[in-house]
């Protein structure tokens, strides 16, 4: 009896020590190791001209994870925990949230992840190699609701030309947005590159949200819209050019109820 006593009290003490971050109450994988742990993961100096040398960066050769927008890292960090053999690449147009993905990136002591500042479409067509990623995700890219701004947006044919250049033959792409107008459109375009479908209901592995934005969407009782697609490999550069020309640009108009989230959620930046 009292060797069960003390192991429990043991166990208890040891789950009290665990540096686990929340970020509304919702878990960010992986647990804060004391400092001599700590690893570097932040990607600082970019190649001038050519692609990234992704065996080089992470000294070995294993399937690729690009989440193209991660944000505070949230996404990438839990994949990075959860699934050792893979390795992963984070990219934001902002370096502020770069900084806080490398912060919990280095604090875990991960080796299989990289994050750095980068435009998404830039990132994609320049810096990856061509058949490199086995999964591409983008999670709530911006919308940008002035009209004359419409044509920033990123997923365009363009991009999804991209994406399909630099997936390996049967690659995925995972798409999110809370903008209805926005995953309309998506939907029309993607088709065309990926056998895509939308997904009814959380992602398995994250029911609470796989991102920030997600989550405060839940919270507010918000629709997510989520889908998942296989690159068409029967498709050839000459196919994805005429695509890129041919193909509607995103020039819909985003739902007025989206400004009150997107002010939401960068007074949570500020403050983390």
């Amino acid at each position: 009896m009292r060797l069960t006593l003390r192991k429990r009290t043991g166990n208890l003490q040891d789950r009290k020590r665990r540096k686990i971050e929340r970020e509304f109450g919702v878990p960010i994988a992986g647990e804060i190791l004391d400092p001599q742990h700590w690893t570097q993961t932040a990607l600082k100096k970019l190649p001038l001209d050519g692609n990234l040398d992704i065996q080089e960066l992470f000294g070995r050769s294993a399937p690729l994870v690009v989440d193209v927008g991660c944000g505070n890292g949230r996404f990438i960090l839990g994949s990075s925990v959860w699934r050792e053999s893979f390795d992963h690449l984070g990219a934001d147009i902002l370096p502020v949230v770069i900084r806080y993905a490398t912060r919990r990136g280095n604090q875990r002591g991960l080796n299989n992840v990289r994050f750095l500042v980068a435009d998404g479409l830039k990132f994609v067509e320049k810096l990856l190699p061509k058949g490199s990623v086995s999964e591409l995700h983008c999670y709530h890219p911006q919308p940008y609701h002035a009209p004359e701004k419409s044509l920033e947006r990123l997923l365009t044919p363009r991009f999804m030309a991209a994406v399909h250049r630099v997936l390996v033959p049967d690659g995925q792409i995972f798409l999110q947005t809370d903008s209805k107008a926005y995953w309309d459109y998506t939907k029309s375009i993607t088709s065309h590159f990926f056998n895509f479908s939308e997904r009814i209901g959380c992602w398995p592995d994250s029911p609470r949200g796989r991102t920030r934005r997600e989550i405060l969407a839940i919270k507010r009782g918000m629709t997510i819209y989520r889908g998942s697609g296989t690159k068409l490999n029967h498709l050839h550069e000459d196919d994805l050019q005429k695509l890129e020309s041919d193909l509607p640009m995103p020039l819909f108009t985003t739902e007025s109820y989206l400004h009150k989230l997107d002010y939401e959620e960068n007074l949570t930046r500020q403050r983390e």
